[in-house]
């Protein structure tokens, strides 16, 4: 059965804003055109990008990307968007769920033909994390502390438990990745 994952970067004190763009992106990503990593983190972000089958993706991270420009944030993955109102100018590539997580999740699922599902935005990833459909959370840390800005997941009811399955330090960010305990 396919897992459904969030992958974000984060600070150290957990917040997604900042300034520096940061240094050391010399090597082009295979999966996304036109961006580039640093060569370990290149691989790590490849090997996750080849996992996804299917994007649920938030309201807002939907406006905010301009609607992926017809298309999805991942070239070779459907989108579904989650959202409680109309989105406009939908295309072949885009779904509007606007029946809830556990419904935008299920037909991500059925239209990723086995391979997983991504979560994108914060909303997103907290109405799964409090559902129990968040099977992993990757982070992709960087060393920095904001001291205040936006965070990625919104207020959760209780704690949610992680145990972290693998650390990778590369240039400018350590990736970790968690798999979620039931």
């Amino acid at each position: 059965m396919s897992k459904v994952f969030s992958a974000h970067a984060v600070s150290v004190d957990g917040y997604i804003t900042g300034r520096d763009p940061g240094t050391g992106r010399d090597t082009p990503s295979q999966v996304f055109g036109g961006f580039n990593l640093s060569g370990p983190s290149a691989q790590v972000f490849d090997t996750l990008a080849g996992r996804v089958g299917a994007i649920v993706a938030g309201r807002t991270a939907y406006d905010d990307s301009d609607g992926f420009g017809g298309g999805s944030p991942h070239p070779m993955a459907r989108v579904f968007v989650l959202s409680h109102r109309p989105a406009p100018e939908m295309t072949e590539r885009q779904t509007l769920i606007t029946t809830g997580i556990e419904d935008a999740v299920a037909a991500a699922r059925e239209a990723a033909g086995g391979k997983d599902v991504g979560l994108m935005g914060g909303g997103v990833a907290t109405e799964a994390l409090r559902a129990g459909l968040v099977d992993e959370v990757i982070l992709h840390q960087v060393p920095i502390l904001l001291g205040g800005g936006r965070p990625f997941f919104q207020a959760l009811p209780e704690h949610v438990r992680l145990r972290l399955v693998h650390a990778f330090p590369a240039p400018g960010v350590t990736h970790l990745h968690y798999q979620v305990e039931r």
